[in-house]
């Protein structure tokens, strides 16, 4: 399966332009963003997990990414609430569960190699940090090599000046509208642009998003691109 597997193109989608879908285990559900390969796949996905499903124990080639987005997602290192961010290096394994159900933004197989590190934020009580312009603010999660991942909250009326994204840029729309010169994005917006593409975003109205950065530089494209 290949869907949206042209990484050097843009893509953007909305609430409701991806359909959910069974996955293979009962109970968990999942809406497709981008995807090169089966069941075994590079993948970025919303997974949804119905209160008391659980997911068969499975390892991780090549990493995996998640965020929770509301509920609890519970695996064997504890109870994870909303907001946390979690990072599960290549080779670890686990058994997923939520009793009381939950929504999940996933990344699979997308871990630079030597990337190894185990992280767990707890974003909630995460330290915010200055942006580059005023009303931007940033918590960093995650940075290796190129690649960078981050919260970033718009205050209302917040304008970012034009720029061009070196080895790509990818959002996650978590609250609010986010908006550049191509459009309007609202809560739970997927949006992936690609290697030295450009825009100047902005957040009349205030934004939270989650980005990554860097991750879809030339080596990236040399093994995954169509």
């Amino acid at each position: 399966m290949r869907l949206h597997a042209d990484f050097t193109r843009r893509v953007v989608l909305r609430p409701g332009d991806s359909p959910w879908q069974p996955s293979p285990s009962p109970g968990v559900t999942r809406c497709l963003l981008d995807r090169v390969g089966d069941e075994a796949a590079r993948a970025t996905s919303l997974v949804r997990y119905a209160p008391g499903s659980v997911f068969p124990t499975h390892e991780h080639p090549d990493g995996e990414e998640i965020l929770v987005l509301d509920g609890v997602f519970s695996d064997d290192t504890g109870d994870h609430g909303p907001g946390t961010y979690l990072r599960n290096p290549d080779g670890s394994r686990h058994a997923p569960r939520s009793e009381a159900g939950c929504t999940l933004f996933v990344k699979l197989r997308q871990f630079q190699p030597g990337d190894t590190e185990r992280v767990r934020i707890d974003t909630r009580a995460g330290e915010w940090r200055p942006g580059l312009v005023p009303g931007l603010r940033v918590m960093p999660l995650h940075s290796f090599g190129t690649q960078h991942t981050a919260l970033v909250d718009w205050a209302p009326g917040t304008v970012f000046q034009p720029h061009t994204h070196w080895g790509g840029e990818e959002i996650l729309v978590l609250d609010g509208v986010f908006e550049d010169e191509h459009g309007e994005y609202p809560a739970g917006s997927w949006l992936r642009s690609p290697h030295l593409s450009q825009h100047a975003p902005r957040a009349p109205k205030g934004a939270r998003i989650l980005v990554k950065t860097g991750h879809l530089d030339a080596d990236f494209l040399a093994r995954w691109a169509a």
